[in-house]
């Protein structure tokens, strides 16, 4: 049941309006450095936030790769100069509690908790959380709570989904943990993240 299909391996959660042209300037460059793109996100916080979440493809970030991302991105963000206004450049991981972005997001983290968030309601619902079935055929399988209907697998096409993520419960702390522990890395946790001025972790560090 957890089948990716081949030839899925691309985000198919991407972002919009100047985030989505700000992720095609940088995705090209994380790529030539080793780590792939999870997500781009502008937001309020400290004036203007310019986020950039991304991983190698074990999952792993450590802070020597936010501070490798962070020197590469500079330049070729001050260049294009599409942000008008002055921001802040934050380079994190995923997290613990991390988006997920990709089919193979859905089989790596199948049995762990996720909120899933539709771009139009299906039965009169946007929203589901439960246990992920893995991904098959273009779709997320998700086991949810159907009110009278009990608690079923469904499956949620791709090109319906705005957000997907998995939700911090303790048994998902222990498997970050676990992961953590069998990849031998010093792995970044839920709140990590570098700048240019100031690399930090914010919250948990070794996961």
């Amino acid at each position: 049941m957890h089948r990716v299909m081949q030839g899925t391996n691309d985000r198919f959660i991407q972002e919009t309006g100047l985030a989505s042209e700000i992720a095609q300037l940088v995705e090209p460059v994380l790529e030539s450095l080793g780590f792939r793109l999870v997500r781009i996100e502008i937001s309020g916080r400290d004036g203007k936030t310019l986020q950039i979440m991304a991983e190698r493809p074990d999952g792993s970030m450590t802070i020597e790769d936010c501070e490798a991302v962070s020197k590469a991105v500079s330049p070729v963000l001050d260049v294009a100069d599409i942000v008008s206004d002055s921001y802040r450049l934050e380079i994190s991981s995923p997290g613990i509690d991390r988006p997920l972005v990709r089919p193979s997001d859905f089989v790596d983290w199948a049995g762990s908790e996720a909120k899933i968030e539709l771009k139009l309601p299906v039965d009169g619902r946007r929203r589901f959380r439960g246990h992920l079935e893995g991904f098959e055929d273009g779709e997320v399988l998700i086991e949810a709570d159907l009110g009278e209907e009990g608690r079923k697998v469904i499956g949620l096409a791709v090109d319906m989904i705005a957000s997907a993520r998995l939700v911090l419960t303790d048994e998902l702390i222990r498997e970050a943990l676990a992961r953590a522990k069998a990849k031998g890395k010093g792995q970044l946790g839920d709140g990590a993240e570098a700048d240019p001025d100031d690399l930090k972790t914010d919250d948990v560090e070794g996961l």
